[in-house]
């Protein structure tokens, strides 16, 4: 059982119980609803046909930075470099259900 999902711009292949890193993303209360689900699947091989209303909801565990990416610009024989650094925020998330067509999938506890 998995969703595809789709935020920052990015596309993630969750499934519940899963723990992924986002882009920062609002959330309230620790908890985030994802409503652009992009595919669904509840068996292997077989996709949901009806998306309408789809989502999944997850549990915020941590929020972070990622390690630094230097981006290093430079022209031969111009005397021109510059080094510029980024970290980039993230969420931590862990999934906890996929609802699709009045059907709930959530994580199994151990």
């Amino acid at each position: 059982m998995y969703a595809v999902i789709r935020t920052g711009g990015k596309q993630y292949r969750v499934a519940p119980g899963d723990t992924l890193k986002i882009e920062t993303a609002a959330h309230n209360d620790g908890a985030i609803e994802f409503a652009d689900v992009l595919a669904v699947s509840a068996e292997e091989g077989k996709f949901e046909q009806e998306l309408g209303g789809a989502k999944v909801l997850a549990s915020v565990v941590g929020e972070g930075r990622g390690d630094k990416i230097l981006v290093f610009h430079y022209k031969r024989k111009k005397q021109y470099k510059k080094l510029q650094g980024h970290r980039q925020n993230f969420v931590e998330v862990k999934i906890n259900e996929i609802l699709v067509n009045g059907k709930s999938f959530k994580a199994e506890s151990k």
